[in-house]
């Protein structure tokens, strides 16, 4: 089991890195002792987890004389957040948050807090000046150190508006305006995956409305990647979500697939 010690200075961006650590798949244990960590380890390494980490800082100071030991027996990686003082005065004046030591005097608390916590900053495998850092940017610079960036997603999901719009879309795409296959009785039974009713909504003047769809979606999607998003929701429907929006999400699935992973899910195919 991957076992990591994320620590720093209060205000240094921790709430942010033990978030996206979750989001990479980390069990997170906020604040637990050092002399519990063997058994967290174990514990959890048995039920087959596979990543796991905890959150130290000046919170646990009564209980960090059992650091070294723990240290010394997990070999943790260890990462340490920090920022110039004048950030973190900036961060705890905007946020109106007590530092934990709680003296009223915060230049003061966080040359303390720096020396309590040097013991762990210099057993760390990184260490990362959050000063100038967005949320997104530290987000992405653990993932670069730990080797397990995750790439963009976009999920095309048909659907039939009858049926009601899916909650978690991103884009919603109206579809109905091509040629609807319910009304040929040979076609009703199939779906949008069958090539003669792909052949019957791709009908040469509907190819307009076609290219546009395809370019309003990959900009959006684009749109999406570049703000850091790591996945975008494009439900695509039509009256039922049998025929249309299943034939469309799949072409524009294949189309899309050289700039993005690609996943499509339909909805209400089964549905009648």
């Amino acid at each position: 089991m991957r076992f990591l010690v994320l620590s720093g200075l209060s205000g240094a961006g921790k709430t942010t890195a033990r978030n996206a650590l979750e989001d990479l798949g980390y069990f997170m244990v906020d604040n637990l002792p050092p002399a519990f960590w063997q058994g967290l380890y174990q514990g959890l390494e048995a039920r087959g987890v596979a990543r796991a980490g905890v959150v130290v800082d000046l919170r646990a100071r009564a209980f960090l004389d059992g650091l070294e030991e723990a240290l010394s027996a997990l070999n943790p990686t260890v990462v340490f957040l920090e920022a110039r003082p004048e950030v973190l005065l900036r961060r705890f004046n905007l946020t109106r948050r007590l530092h934990p030591l709680g003296a009223g005097n915060l230049l003061r608390e966080i040359g303390e807090e720096r020396k309590a916590l040097s013991p762990l900053r210099a057993r760390a495998d990184l260490i990362l000046d959050t000063s100038d850092l967005s949320p997104r940017e530290l987000t992405e610079a653990l993932a670069r150190f730990l080797g397990e960036e995750r790439g963009f997603l976009l999920r095309l999901l048909s659907f039939g508006f009858k049926w009601g719009v899916p909650q978690e879309a991103d884009l919603v795409l109206d579809v109905r305006p091509f040629p609807n296959p319910h009304y040929d009785p040979h076609l009703r039974p199939k779906t949008g995956l069958d090539p003669e009713v792909k052949a019957y909504v791709f009908q040469e003047a509907f190819e307009p409305y076609y290219r546009a769809l395809l370019t309003t979606l990959g900009l959006a999607a684009e749109g999406a990647r570049r703000e850091g998003r790591r996945a975008y929701t494009a439900a695509v429907g039509c009256t039922g979500g049998k025929h249309r929006s299943v034939a469309l999400a799949e072409r524009l699935a294949e189309e899309l697939s050289g700039r993005f992973a690609v996943e499509v899910v339909h909805r209400d195919v089964e549905k009648e």
